[in-house]
């Protein structure tokens, strides 16, 4: 049976890609698109961001036909900023419209945005109404277990939303307080899909990172689809590799050094072509380490690029990557 959000149908088991500031930009969902995910995200923006109408938020809302089926990912303190920011990005176009519940870092949730609000449900609630009464689209939510190990409210966190109308929920398998240590639990997320009253999409998120852990919580946590986030930074073909394995069982070949340049370049292109050439190149120098991880010595490699402000000198060293490794098998 397909998984539908609305009238956005997703297939059997969607893979999908978080949304992570500073990485699910236009040039990054492309290369993850042409991996085979099955539905994106924007990086999150600031309602109060959109609604002062600051460019980096402005920005954030760009989304191409391509990356359809695609959401736009809010969050903020403030219920009719929220409202309001809902119907600008609304006007952008994108297929739903996600809330963000989950961002655990400071700046976020110590301004009551984010994990935030799971010390307060009924604001949590209220927010969620007025973002859902403010658009035609479908709306959707992303949070964790609990704002701390005392306070894992997320069974009655899907319930009430639920309630006033989100179409789907993504959880992160850790509290607030957790920030990204430790490991991520996904039994309450199981107990949230055994709910009878819970008759939305569940997705888990946290902590997938191979094919292996994959397919044994797709079984285990009995979830309608994984949310992927840092597993897939420098490695978009983690989605790949996922739907190879979940249509036929077998393991797929990783990405060649060829391979992995090509698609390196192609995030370059698409960066430079997104922000212009010195914000695109600027922005590239966080990946390469990521690409490119693996291969014996490439730190020297990494300090040339990160260095290079010149589209043709940093393709000339990805030749050099290319040239140099190209008989290496990397395992990742």
């Amino acid at each position: 049976m397909s998984v539908k959000i609305g009238n956005i149908d997703l297939g059997e088991f969607p893979l999908l890609l978080a949304p992570m500031e500073d990485v699910s930009d236009p040039p990054f969902r492309f290369v993850c698109k042409q991996n085979g995910v099955d539905m994106m995200y924007t990086e999150f923006i600031s309602s109060e961001g959109l609604i002062r109408d600051a460019a980096k938020s402005k920005q954030k809302l760009d989304i191409f036909e391509y990356e359809r089926p695609i959401g736009i990912q809010i969050f903020g303190s403030d219920i009719d900023t929220m409202r309001e920011a809902t119907e600008i990005a609304s006007l952008a176009g994108p297929d739903l419209i996600d809330i963000n519940y989950g961002c655990p870092v400071k700046n976020v949730a110590c301004r009551g945005a984010g994990a935030s609000l799971l010390q307060d449900i009924d604001k949590m609630t209220a927010m969620t109404k007025a973002v859902v009464e403010s658009t035609h689209l479908p709306v959707t939510v992303k949070t964790r277990l609990g704002w701390d190990d005392n306070t894992k409210n997320v069974y009655e966190v899907a319930e009430r939303l639920q309630d006033v109308g989100i179409q789907a929920l993504s959880i992160h398998g850790r509290t607030r307080s957790q920030m990204y240590k430790g490991q991520a639990d996904w039994t309450m997320i199981r107990d949230i899909k055994r709910n009878p009253r819970i008759e939305i999409p569940v997705f888990g998120n946290g902590d997938v990172d191979s094919i292996e852990k994959a397919a044994a919580w797709r079984m285990e946590y009995e979830v309608d689809g994984i949310m992927i986030g840092r597993a897939s930074i420098g490695y978009p073909w983690i989605f790949r590799e996922l739907k190879h394995f979940f249509q036929t069982g077998e393991r797929l070949a990783g990405p060649s050094i060829t391979e992995r340049v090509e698609t390196c370049r192609i995030h370059l292109q698409k960066s430079i072509q997104w922000k212009g050439p010195k914000t695109g190149i600027f922005e590239m120098r966080r990946h390469y380490a990521n690409y490119f991880k693996g291969i014996p010595h490439f730190k020297e490699y990494r300090m040339k690029l990160v260095k290079l402000d010149n589209i043709a000198d940093i393709e000339e060293v990805l030749s050099e990557i290319e040239s140099n490794f190209a008989n290496l098998e990397v395992i990742y």
